[in-house]
């Protein structure tokens, strides 16, 4: 079937309206409801323009908007982002549309690092303490799996894929022997993290990612053209001189890294590097000088909608966007390895 590939200029200009219609509904809804035209009137304000002076923005509203909200949704497009860019780069490098971000064992770094700091009450030192340590635990468990894979200078992609997977089982029951230690209330704090969401997020979580995962972002971008040709195969990429080790070595921990930093200030939110690549390459095409840019913008609004559907869809309660995540990710998924085992069959 042949995959219906945007123009940019329609791409961009879709994607432009649906991050600005995400954001707006991000900020509006909840159990304080803020009108649009108040919301474009306090930022309007906020930034010196005329427009939207003669709106009352209420005090209440302007708290709610800029202390809480605000944050939530920057964080979540922080987040998002990191994570569908580096979804996308995991899938060329291992040339599978199933692999994730935390296909190196990230997010069992991540956790370990999370546990060891709530285990031992360093939370209450520091906001920045428990996403220092889940952002040092997951680069721990990526330094580990890329030593264990290395063999004579270079790295083979399957041997990096299972020594990842060893890893994250070991980190894993590494995991769950802290906390089988620790006693109920810091279990739960746990229990929260590793759900993940946005909620409680301040403006000390976006500074805090804004800086690593920007560069994250940036370096992947700038990498895009050198995917293309490791995408192509090993043999191929030697023929035209490229060092594939080193660049592979590069993109690989580049995006390890950004998502390290994403999950850090969130938690572990599974699907978003898993939908999202796949779904902008039905229509950007195989060009990660395109895929990557757009997995960028459309990983944020996919986690920031989740967030947003989640303080909604049941009143009174708010459902976490890991949660939400897993809802909507899960049987894309399956629609996935159905695909796959499709393929496989009928070579």
């Amino acid at each position: 079937m042949k995959k219906a590939q945007l123009s940019l200029p329609l791409l961009w200009s879709g994607m432009l309206l649906l991050i600005l219609l995400t954001g707006l509904f991000s900020l509006s809804v909840g159990e304080y409801e803020i009108p649009f035209v108040h919301i474009l009137a306090a930022i309007s304000q906020e930034l010196g323009l005329p427009f939207g002076a003669e709106q009352p923005v209420r005090p209440e509203e302007l708290a709610v908007l800029w202390h809480i909200r605000m944050p939530r949704t920057l964080v979540g497009l922080m987040v998002g982002g990191s994570l569908g860019i580096s979804g996308a780069v995991m899938q060329g490098i291992f040339s599978n549309p199933l692999a994730d971000p935390g296909i190196l064992g990230v997010s069992s770094g991540a956790a370990v690092g999370a546990v060891a700091a709530i285990a031992g009450g360093c939370t209450a030192v520091s906001l920045y303490t428990l996403p220092f340590c889940a952002f040092l635990g997951a680069v721990l468990s990526v330094g580990i799996t890329v030593a264990l894979s290395m063999r004579h200078g270079r790295v083979p992609v399957m041997t990096l894929l299972l020594s990842g997977v060893v890893v994250g089982m070991l980190l894993a029951a590494v995991t769950a022997a802290i906390l089988t230690v620790v006693n109920e209330q810091k279990l739960q704090q746990y229990l929260f993290w590793t759900i993940g969401g946005l909620d409680y997020r301040r403006w000390e979580h976006v500074t805090l990612g804004i800086i690593p995962i920007s560069v994250g972002v940036f370096f992947l971008l700038f990498m895009a053209r050198h995917l293309n040709v490791l995408v192509l195969g090993e043999v191929e990429a030697r023929a035209v001189g490229m060092p594939v080790t080193t660049y592979r070595l590069l993109l690989l921990l580049a995006a390890a890294m950004t998502t390290a930093a994403g999950v850090s200030i969130s938690g572990n939110i599974g699907f978003v590097g898993l939908v999202v690549p796949h779904a902008m390459r039905f229509l950007t095409g195989p060009d990660h000088r395109r895929l990557l840019p757009a997995s960028v913008v459309a990983g944020g609004i996919f986690l920031v909608f989740c967030d947003t559907l989640g303080r909604v869809i049941v009143p009174g309660v708010e459902v976490r966007v890991g949660i939400m995540t897993a809802f909507i990710g899960t049987p894309y998924f399956l629609y996935l390895l159905r695909r796959s085992r499709n393929t496989f069959d009928t070579d």
